[in-house]
């Protein structure tokens, strides 16, 4: 864990972390807290699209409304949303290997892989994907 320089965050890593610490893997949790002070905590864009569909669909509940926890999450100054441009979109397609239809974790892979970073997950099924690395 010494030489990693900057990472990307699954979406529910990103849930976890603001509500739900405890469900962290130890890892993960000392990486996040590491990786903040040093201002170099990544998130897909696809992540936002995510979290609002969760709570659309009443499989996710915020203490506050959610603009407002996505306004409080982007004012932290060590976060830093990726947008999913035309390359990433075009990756998460095409991505080598066979990797499940998942378009959001296609995505969030994709921006991974793109950015040459490790991505902080506990989905087993990204995990097991050999073309991107991953800290659990």
């Amino acid at each position: 864990m010494g030489s990693i320089k900057m990472i990307v965050i699954d979406t529910h890593v990103l849930i976890w972390w603001i509500n739900n610490p405890e469900k962290l893997s130890k890892k993960a949790a000392q990486l996040i807290d590491r990786e903040k002070k040093k201002d170099l905590i990544l998130i897909s864009s696809i992540s936002v699209w995510e979290i609002y569909l969760l709570i659309k669909k009443n499989k996710l509940n915020l203490l506050m409304d959610t603009d407002s926890w996505l306004d409080t999450i982007e004012s932290l100054p060590f976060i830093q949303f990726i947008p999913i441009d035309n390359k990433i979109a075009a990756k998460s397609v095409i991505l080598p290997g066979e990797f499940h239809s998942d378009p959001a974790d296609r995505l969030i892979v994709a921006t991974a892989r793109e950015r040459g970073l490790p991505l902080v997950t506990s989905d087993e099924r990204i995990r097991e994907y050999s073309y991107v690395e991953t800290i659990w």
